[in-house]
């Protein structure tokens, strides 16, 4: 790497940590909360707008639904979390949702799974990142025509963080993490006391009337109003599994800590979830999805967009949008819900080295980088999500119908898994008959419920961007098995067998000369050192003049290897050395053919645009050859050598004269 480029590496991402101290990385409970709970817990910003905006559809009377529909929410997400729980303590070792699902329904619902997270967490990245930017614009409207690039500019920091490793991202991102829930927490103190004392908050868009986009609902209409906005408040429910999937990141006992932390995210999220939501209700919080549909507000709806529900309610809440407490729920809003992209940042990698590890997806993702994080997957996630924002223009509300589809794909087909493993626990008679069967029933009370919200999800948001979800499920599982099935043929192929210990019958040995100076001398005699059969030297004859001095200078210095030259009417070299070539490895199938190849080696990027072409065609062409081998033999020029030398630190003047004393 570039002298610039490397100091600027470790500029950003810090220097490299050694493999032993892989243990020195692992996480206390306090700093894993917000590094695996922080999508969950911001979830709950804009769960809640999300309800209001579908009842919306039908106008104010049916929001009079929204508590039953949170409640809905609320429970689901209990129990939810408190069948991962089991996930933790039956799989300790990571893997979460696909390792339950593999073992227990068999590799092809374990890819499904793996496709399903994929995709949930590309969507949690590109929606948590739009709709932390939403609530910056909410304060600072001025920055609406700036989204895409603040949505883009956010990723590339979380990218940056995420990259200096798993605890070191922790630590900045913590802070927010719990700001927010105070934040939260004290406006929903502070909501409750003033309601219970008469003077409830109240909106700016309570006066607000919504113009239905359906009037008169009844019957099925009315039904699937209702399933749409449940679905879409099952928001509040993505990133539950992240702490399954990342066990191995904490510090011993991994099970008990990464459990008691689930109860933690559990029982935060629930109480955060609904309190909002019974202020959005109290404050008669008015939303819709289109601002032109907010009678009274159409006057400004072709410039300014609607404040967030959190952000209406804490302006309620604390006294106007001018008040220091507005602004600081806002800041640790935009923040956590910029932040909870971090839950992504660490799953999706974790679950790409698994697969990598299982041979499902390029091995690149299952090494650790610099910092020990797995910088291949962060980095892949980092440009997918920024591909994502930048095709949907940086909407939330576009982006979340693509959302939660893959997250009750994974939650259903665990929870199912989970179900057959406790079934065979039962078989063998292992452990606590009645504590396994306590952990069967919730697990499919889980399955049970999470596959009715799936059936819902798909067909409520299918004709409103789900679909490209159902698509891209199957798609990601059919190249994940086409991956497998490349590496599974690759090391049949290259099994060593007996005949590949016999040596080969002759070695012919050819020598690539353009012209007679050093490079080429150098590789003559490394040729000649190996001993080879025959040695042959070859020369392409592009220009007459150039090839006759060629051979003079041969004969002049008595050089004891044939020239071949070989002709070239339409002035090429890759096709007429390949042709040459191939005649060699067509005499005997049993004979290697080694093509020693002159290079030069230089110091600065724009001199190899000058130099070393033609070699780069020609063994891009010769490494396709059976029995043919390519070596390179380096020339170091100048400019390489000084290059080198300035890597070289030099010693502190003491040390210095010690080593020139022990030398003399």
């Amino acid at each position: 790497m570039p002298a610039p480029m490397s100091w600027l590496k470790r500029l950003v991402l810090g220097r490299p940590f050694r493999s032993d101290t892989l243990g020195e990385t692992l996480l206390p409970k306090w700093l894993a909360l917000p590094i695996f709970a922080s999508d969950p817990l911001s979830s709950v910003a804009y769960a809640t707008q999300e309800i209001l905006l579908i009842l919306s559809i039908g106008g104010l009377t049916y929001l009079v639904l929204a508590p039953w529909v949170g409640l809905a929410v609320a429970v689901l997400l209990s129990v939810v979390v408190v069948s991962y729980r089991q996930v933790v303590k039956a799989y300790p070792s990571g893997g979460g949702s696909y390792e339950v699902a593999s073992r227990n329904l068999g590799s092809h619902a374990g890819l499904v799974v793996a496709g399903a997270l994929m995709v949930d967490y590309i969507m949690t990245v590109a929606v948590s990142v739009a709709s932390g930017v939403d609530n910056i614009i909410s304060a600072v409207p001025g920055l609406n025509g700036y989204r895409i690039a603040l949505d883009i500019g956010f990723i590339v920091v979380l990218t940056a963080m995420n990259l200096r490793g798993l605890r070191e991202s922790g630590r900045a991102f913590a802070a927010p993490t719990y700001l927010f829930v105070v934040a939260v927490l004290l406006m929903i103190a502070v909501g409750f006391s003033r309601t219970l004392a008469g003077h409830a908050p109240v909106a700016e868009s309570a006066g607000y009337a919504i113009r239905p986009e359906q009037v008169g609902l009844t019957g099925f209409a009315l039904i699937f109003l209702l399933l749409r906005s449940f679905s879409s408040g099952c928001t509040a429910l993505t990133g539950v599994e992240a702490i399954s999937n990342g066990v191995p990141a904490f510090r011993k006992p991994k099970a008990v800590n990464a459990a008691r932390t689930m109860t933690a995210m559990g029982v935060i999220a629930v109480v955060m979830f609904g309190g909002i939501t019974a202020l959005a209700l109290i404050a008669k919080v008015h939303i819709a999805e289109n601002a032109c549909d907010l009678a009274g507000f159409a006057g400004q709806c072709a410039t300014d967009p609607q404040r967030t529900v959190i952000s209406q309610i804490g302006a309620a809440v604390f006294g106007g949008d001018h008040a220091v407490l507005f602004y600081f729920l806002q800041a640790t809003t935009a923040l956590i819900l910029i932040l909870a992209a971090n839950t992504a940042f660490n799953g999706f990698p974790l679950l790409a080295s698994i697969l990598a590890k299982d041979r499902y997806l390029p091995r690149q993702l299952h090494t650790r980088g610099d910092r020990l994080a797995f910088s291949n997957g962060i980095i892949a996630l980092a440009l997918i999500a920024a591909v994502l924002i930048y095709a949907f223009d940086g909407s939330t509300t576009r982006l979340i119908q693509l959302y939660i589809l893959g997250v009750f794909t994974s939650f259903t087909l665990c929870q199912a898994g989970m179900v057959r493993h406790w079934n065979r626990e039962l078989a063998a008679g292992t452990g606590s008959r009645h504590a396994i069967q306590r952990s069967r029933a919730i697990n499919a009370l889980g399955a049970t419920l999470t596959a009715i919200v799936l059936a819902v999800v798909l067909v409520t948001k299918f004709t409103h961007g789900a679909y490209l979800v159902v698509i891209a499920i199957p798609a990601l599982y059919v190249m994940m098995r086409a991956v497998h099935r490349h590496y599974t043929h690759v090391r049949e192929e290259l099994l060593p067998d007996e005949e590949s210990e016999l040596l080969p019958s002759r070695v012919h040995a050819i020598v690539l000369v353009s012209t007679l100076h050093k490079p080429s001398q150098r590789a003559i005699a490394f040729a000649r050192a190996t001993r080879p059969d025959t040695l042959t030297a070859i020369t392409v004859n592009v220009d007459d003049a150039e090839t006759r001095e060629l051979q003079r200078q041969w004969e002049r210095r008595g050089i004891k290897i044939p020239l071949k030259v070989v002709e070239s009417p339409y002035r090429e070299i890759t096709r007429p050395v390949v042709a040459y070539v191939k005649n060699f490895a067509r005499s005997s199938p049993r004979d290697v053919v080694c093509i020693y190849i002159p290079e030069y080696v230089v110091g600065r990027w724009w001199e190899n645009i000058l130099h070393n072409q033609s070699s780069l065609r020609l063994k891009g062409r010769l490494l396709f050859e059976p029995g043919v081998m390519v070596t390179s033999v380096p020339w170091q020029l100048r400019s390489s050598r000084r290059r080198d030398l300035q890597r070289v630190r030099p010693l502190p003047g003491d040390l210095r004269r010690g080593v020139t004393a022990r030398r003399s």
